[in-house]
Formats: C-alpha cells, structure tokens, sequence
C-alpha cells in the first residue's frame, strides 16, 4: 500500500511501501553460492514532532493535532535586527499566499489517512539507526574526472551489469551507462561494497562534468526529475555535499534528454529566490513552460506537522515545480495535443526519513501525467528505482546494503525451476584472489592487475 490515499487535494504516501516495491525479489551470491533474499529498507521516518504546542521540543507520547500545530512557533534566539530582508519578505508572502492551501489540504488528507488506520499513532513506530559508513561515491567521481573518454565513436555509452555468462565483471561506472536488464533485484559487489540494484533500471555514477554518457546513449525521457544541490548556509555548515551554484543548472541538458511534451520536476527548497530563478530563468532558459506548483508536505507518524506551519526558520513543506518541456524547433504531435493537464496546488503529504535529502518516489502520483510505459530519468538522484535511469554523484548511495535489511528466503527447488526470474546472474566473487573484478582499471594498482 504505497498511496494510503487519493483525493483532491493530493495524495498521502507511504514511503517504505513504495521503495520495498522493487526488490520484493532479490537474489544474492556468497562465493559460489546463490540464495535468495527478501530485501525491505529499514525504518528511518521521523517518529516525534521538533515541536509541540508550547514551542518546546516535543518528547515520545506528546500528541498534537495538526490544526493547532500551527498556532505558537517555537521560540527562537531574538534577531539582531528587527527589520526582514528582501529574500524574508518573498518568502513570508509566498507562505501567507499558499498557508491556507497546506493548513486545510492537510488537515483533509491526514483525517482520511487516519480513517483508514494511518498516521493514528497508535502503534509503536522503530526507527533503525542510520548508518555509520561514509558514502565516498563523490570522492571517487572526482577521482575519476581525470580519466581520458574515449572519442565518441570509439566508446560505448551503455553496458549491462551482467555478461552473457552471467557475472559481473569490469564494470565501468564512471563513463559508462549501467544497465540491469533482468526482472530482478540483484546484490552486487561494486568498488569494493555491496548494493543492491533494482529490476529494469539504469544508472550513471558521475559529477556534473562526466554527464556526457547519458547523452550520448540516445535516451529521450517522458519525464525529468531533478533534485538539485542547492546551495544554502546550513549545507555549508554541514558539509552533507557540495551544492551547485543556480547559474550552473542551466548547463544540464534537459533539451537533449527530453521528449517533445516531457514532464519536468523540480524540487526546490523554501528560499524565495531558488524558486524565482526556477520558474523565470531556468524553465525558460531550457524551453520548459511551468504549469504547476506542488508541494510535499513533512508530518510525523502521527500525522503532525514536523515543523510548526508559521515558523519564520523551518517550514513543513517543500516546493516542486512542474513544467513541460515545449521545444520551439520540433512539429506539435497528436501525443502532445492529448498531454494530461496538471494540476496547480496539489499536496503530497508523507512521512520524512531522517536519512538527509532523502525524498519521497514519485512515481506512483506522477504516472497518470505521463503515461504508464513512460521513460523517466532522475537528476542528481541518490537512490535508483526499477525502470528508471539515475544520473549523480551519489546516485548508489542509498543503495548499499547497510540501509536495508536482508531477510534469506526458502525457494521451493520445483518453483525456483519454472519461474525464469529466480535464474539470477552471479556477482562478482570477491571470495576468489582476483577481488577487483568491478573496479575501473584505473584504479587499480599494477599488483591488482
């Protein structure tokens, strides 16, 4: 049950539902032997409000409805100047503008939720601890970024995670778009780690400058999803990625991925002038016409707000920005003229992970946009998702088996026979002396050759 509910006002989400969705079969190899495993993303959502009525940090057992939420924001050190700047006042009327929208559409959707057993509260959530390792994936793009590509008629654009003898080796995925064909998850070892790789899809493990593989693989997609690296203070403090100056998006080449008519999402942060620049500079600049605002709205299991409503720091939501990429040079096809209009002020209510930047999938709200055999592409992704292609940096971070539990799974030999997808394609085998079978060359040092 990924989509608890529907209504107009928008949709409510269960996140887990929707990624467990794609390894409900997952197949993994230990040396020469195969087992398989049940694969489900371990529990990060944030269970508790930051805050309860009285401004103060909420603790376990506190309840609060979602209405009253909104009523007294916490408490915060007082500013140094009492006067707002520029950048303050837009984003204080873009709030009171949109306020009513997510206060009652909230309220609507949380209540029918509720009604069919969800966000109540009433049972005890668990919430695993996130992982320690650190995703050094960035790293090793920058790494990368001093290997040579090959000319264009020179290179392959695209290879397949398992060869024809059913074992993964050599896999360039730097330079390289990598493909799981199969109808199955598989546990991969990769650099050294495992992931696990979802049925259908493809990816590209690559910074902003190595995108040119994706291009050149020839792929058109029905809808774009982007999640940029926006940059902001608390980035900078943090140093959770590096961000990207705005100015450097209108470089990614939406023109040269999209379909005539594709769906283009964006989801931009609550700063006034991140969403400025994406509906009167960037959409533009990439041909896109902007057709809706949408908004993903934070609640605790509960259904609470994670944030009050009206707090001048933190808001509850997020903006996404919907357009559909109208290129001048390209005849209007009967397709086209048929696109299913979107709708303005839709909410998508779910509860968040603490996992950072960790967004909900949209693929189950979006598809009634784009069709059911659309192909769909997310930018600056950090997890894949079956039948999509994933391009970024970090784009298998949210893969390693260190954020999922992996359950073994007796198959029936007399099943495992006649049902082909449990024919699953060997992994490399990190037990054997040659341990760096998926490892770019370059990596390698002249012993490991």
């Amino acid at each position: 049950m990924s989509v608890v509910h529907q209504s107009s006002p928008g949709w409510v989400l269960e996140s887990r539902s929707l990624i467990d969705r794609g390894y409900e079969r997952c197949v993994r190899w230990t040396g020469h032997q195969k087992s398989h495993v049940k694969c489900s993303f371990k529990s990060f959502q944030i269970v508790n409000s930051h805050y309860n009525l009285s401004g103060r940090a909420a603790v376990d057992g506190e309840h609060t409805d979602v209405m009253q939420k909104t009523d007294k924001p916490s408490k915060k050190r007082k500013r140094k100047h009492n006067e707002l700047n520029q950048g303050e006042i837009d984003a204080k009327a873009f709030h009171e503008k949109i306020r009513s929208v997510i206060l009652e559409g909230t309220k609507s959707l949380v209540d029918s939720a509720r009604s069919a057993g969800y966000l109540s509260g009433e049972t005890e959530t668990f919430r695993d601890p996130l992982p320690s390792q650190d995703c050094s994936l960035a790293a090793l793009c920058e790494m990368a970024k001093d290997l040579p590509l090959m000319a264009d008629e020179e290179q392959e654009w695209t290879q397949s995670l398992f060869t024809k003898e059913s074992c993964v080796s050599h896999v360039d995925l730097f330079s390289r778009l990598t493909e799981n064909t199969e109808a199955w998850a598989a546990v991969v070892s990769l650099m050294g780690e495992e992931f696990i790789i979802p049925p259908k899809t493809a990816f590209l493990l690559s910074d902003f400058t190595r995108i040119q593989p994706l291009v050149q693989s020839g792929r058109r997609f029905d809808l774009i999803v982007i999640d940029p690296p926006w940059e902001n203070k608390s980035v900078k403090r943090s140093r959770r990625y590096s961000s990207l100056p705005s100015s450097q998006l209108k470089h990614l080449p939406v023109s040269l991925l999209g379909s005539p008519g594709c769906l283009v999402v964006t989801w931009v942060t609550n700063r006034s002038s991140h969403l400025r620049f994406v509906r009167d500079e960037l959409y533009p600049h990439w041909g896109v016409e902007v057709v809706a605002e949408w908004f993903w709205v934070k609640v605790t299991t509960s259904g609470e707000f994670v944030f009050p409503l009206d707090s001048p720091h933190k808001k509850p939501y997020e903006v996404l920005v919907l357009g559909r990429y109208r290129p001048t040079n390209a005849r209007t096809s009967p397709l086209q003229m048929l696109s299913v209009p979107v709708e303005d002020k839709r909410l998508i209510v779910s509860v968040p992970s603490a996992l950072h930047s960790q967004k909900p999938l949209l693929s189950e709200v979006l598809k009634s946009y784009i069709g059911a055999e659309a192909k769909c592409l997310e930018l600056f992704a950090r997890n894949l998702q079956p039948g999509w292609t994933s391009w970024g940096n970090e784009v298998l971070k949210f893969q390693h088996i260190s954020y999922f539990n992996l359950d073994p799974v007796d198959i029936p030999k007399a099943e495992a026979a006649k049902d082909e997808t449990y024919n699953p394609a060997v992994t490399c085998d990190f037990s054997s002396p040659k341990k760096t079978d998926c490892l770019h060359p370059a990596f390698l040092t002249v012993e490991q050759q």
